[in-house]
């Protein structure tokens, strides 16, 4: 924010960005040509750094039975308003072979897990 604007100023300019975790959680996720391959479940929150770790998508079932649970890093993930969801650039190949648990699988404090997860898709860790 330049230094000759006021706060007032800058609230009526930039558009708000921030987004409770309940409104992303059910939030569709689309590969980049438009296709809906699943949605958000829960985003994890790193509670001590303050930032987020990665979003859970669920992927495949009917009705939300049966789902796989594919944690994502954030950082892949891009909101796309024509969408109304999250775009990422990941194959069908690339989910299958993803990290993914069963609904409660997931050791959510395993630091091993999460750096496979980063190195699998080859982003930077939040960490």
């Amino acid at each position: 924010m330049p230094a000759t604007q006021t706060i007032d100023q800058a609230i009526e300019t930039r558009p708000a960005s921030l987004i409770g975790s309940d409104r992303v959680e059910g939030t569709p996720v689309f590969r980049s040509g438009g296709k809906r391959i699943g949605s958000i479940k829960r985003i994890m929150l790193d509670k001590q750094r303050g930032t987020v770790g990665y979003a859970v998508m669920g992927f495949g079932g009917f009705l939300g039975i049966g789902d796989d649970y594919y944690p994502l890093p954030w950082a892949l993930l891009t909101y796309d308003e024509g969408l109304g969801g999250y775009r990422v650039d990941v194959s069908d190949d690339q989910l299958k072979g993803a990290p993914a648990y069963a609904r409660d699988g997931w050791d959510f404090g395993d630091r091993a897990k999460e750096a496979a997860l980063y190195d699998y898709y080859g982003a930077v860790p939040y960490w």
